[in-house]
């Protein structure tokens, strides 16, 4: 389990706004590596639920967590989302996990053109959501 402090360390390391809108307009969306900000849990017949920190300050955590809340908002990902989330390792790159989708389900996304589009969106929702960073958005990369 990731400790609850590590998602704000990954959006440290990130580049200022300017930079970050600079480098995503220039770059290719299927060249950019995605990583993981947060960790996952498995459910059943191999579906994910994306572990969401509750409370961004540990010491609330600790304060709130005896009153029965939860420490953690669980997303659930479909099938196709959590295949995706499992590929996101920080070396592939979009373009190879929607070729590793597309190799995985061969008749359940059709058409194969579109999947390289639907992986992009879900790539964009992910990083809105500050569930994943691209590793050309880190300082030491940019």
């Amino acid at each position: 389990m990731i400790p609850l402090h590590l998602h704000q360390e990954c959006n440290r390391m990130e580049v200022n706004f300017f930079k970050r809108r600079k480098i995503l307009k220039k770059s290719n969306a299927l060249d950019l590596v995605p990583m993981r900000l947060l960790d996952h849990e498995q459910r059943e017949e191999g579906k994910l639920n994306i572990l969401l920190p509750r409370f961004r300050r540990p010491w609330l955590a600790g304060y709130l967590a005896p009153l029965n809340k939860e420490r953690f908002i669980r997303i659930k990902l479909d099938q196709f989302g959590s295949s995706t989330w499992l590929l996101i390792d920080g070396k592939k790159n979009v373009r190879e996990i929607s070729g590793a989708l597309e190799n995985e389900y061969p008749k359940q996304l059709d058409p194969p053109t579109e999947t390289s589009d639907r992986v992009n969106k879900f790539m964009s929702v992910l990083y809105q959501q500050r569930f994943i960073s691209f590793q050309q958005l880190q300082k030491g990369k940019a």
